[in-house]
């Protein structure tokens, strides 16, 4: 991968598709869908004696900010997580950043608002000048957990929301009652122009983060080349699950914006569903399997609610991408499309297993999409075309 050669760059327009969401302006209820002025770099690459243009997307999966902040082992693990984003985006370069899901541990954050470990989890990103999205996963708004040491012969550390620290009677349960999705997303939008992250439809509520970006040709920008889908599964204060509802969205919605299934369509979520575990190496990994470690069964979603039944049967969906298991990074093929875990690339959270990011290309003319991972160290392997 590293021996590729740049060549003259390109322009690729993002255009965000979409919906009638809650904390939106006027301007954007008024019009089905949102151009934005955003162009991203595009790149050649010498593949062969052939010159292709691609369009390269990093994701970061289960960061896990803000966990066990009162200690000095918690902040040490948020540096070392920038670190690992950090190599990763000055290695590959990317033009786009999926946040899939798990960017905080809201159950151990310990602040009034936890927005501001989000934006820490962003900061690498953001600092490059690189657009990006997310997606929420089942840690990001989940309710405060009292740490049982709290309340041994140690004591209550010292927080931010410490009694004695209140100047208001009452501002130290609200400190403890954790950020709802829709505040952390409402943060993101208005305080970064780099952010094409939504609040989704609101007849979807409680789950927020379902929305639509398209990618669109260099050539003529009104051409989608790939349309990106983003839900929200659940977790945290209310059940893991993507619902009916969603299910039933992302149908009208893929059928609106592609309805003879001629633009490739690629899916985000954080919590596997039980398709994941139907695929799910046994031991190790194997092919058609493409992966490096498989040291956990899947933790899938509470229920299934349709979403896979809809999936497999649109010919144009080429691959869904999953965070939440940091013991997994395989991809394994079902039906006509592939189920892909992502890399864990957060240093909070359980596990000791290095430390990564999936990579994903897209190049058209023809159209393909690639994916690798590529770890903290440089190395990059797992190699794997998803859309054969």
């Amino acid at each position: 991968m590293d021996g590729r050669m740049s060549f003259t760059c390109l322009c690729l327009l993002f255009q965000l598709i979409l919906t009638v969401g809650f904390g939106r302006s006027a301007e954007q209820r008024e019009a089905p869908s949102t151009t934005f002025g955003l162009r991203t770099v595009r790149r050649n690459y010498v593949e062969g004696k052939q010159r292709r243009s691609s369009f390269k997307m990093a994701i970061f999966a289960d960061l896990h900010f803000g966990e066990n902040a009162w200690t000095r082992w918690g902040p040490h693990q948020d540096v070392k997580s920038i670190k690992v984003m950090s190599t990763v985006l000055d290695h590959e370069i990317p033009d786009f950043v999926v946040y899939l899901g798990d960017v905080i541990t809201a159950n151990n954050v310990a602040v009034g608002n936890a927005s501001l470990y989000w934006d820490q989890a962003l900061s690498p990103t953001r600092e490059r000048g690189i657009p990006w999205a997310t997606v929420f996963g089942n840690h990001d708004d989940a309710p405060f957990e009292w740490p049982l040491e709290w309340f041994s012969s140690r004591g209550i550390p010292h927080t931010s929301c410490n009694l004695l620290n209140s100047s208001v009677s009452g501002e130290e349960d609200d400190c403890f009652r954790g950020t709802p999705r829709m505040e952390l997303m409402k943060n993101e939008i208005e305080n970064n122009t780099l952010s094409h992250s939504r609040n989704g439809p609101k007849e979807l509520w409680p789950s927020i983060s379902n929305y639509a970006i398209q990618v669109s040709s260099s050539q003529d920008p009104n051409t989608a080349v790939a349309l990106l889908y983003f839900l929200d599964s659940g977790g945290g204060s209310y059940p893991k699950v993507i619902s009916r509802a969603q299910a039933q969205w992302f149908k009208h919605k893929s059928q609106e914006l592609n309805p003879n299934s001629s633009v490739p369509e690629i899916i985000f979520w954080h919590v596997p569903n039980t398709a994941f575990q139907r695929v799910a190496p046994k031991c190790q990994i194997h092919k058609p399997c493409v992966g490096s470690i498989n040291k956990e069964r899947v933790d899938s979603q509470e229920a299934e609610m349709g979403i896979m039944k809809i999936l497999v049967k649109r010919s144009s969906v080429k691959a869904v991408f999953v965070g939440h298991n940091h013991g997994l990074d395989w991809c394994c093929p079902h039906e006509k499309l592939w189920l892909c875990f992502a890399r864990h690339t957060g240093y909070g959270g359980y596990g000791h297993w290095a430390r990564g990011a999936r990579i994903l290309e897209i190049t058209e003319q023809p159209f393909s999409l690639k994916s690798w991972i590529r770890m903290e160290c440089g190395h990059v392997h797992s190699e794997v075309l998803l859309s054969s």
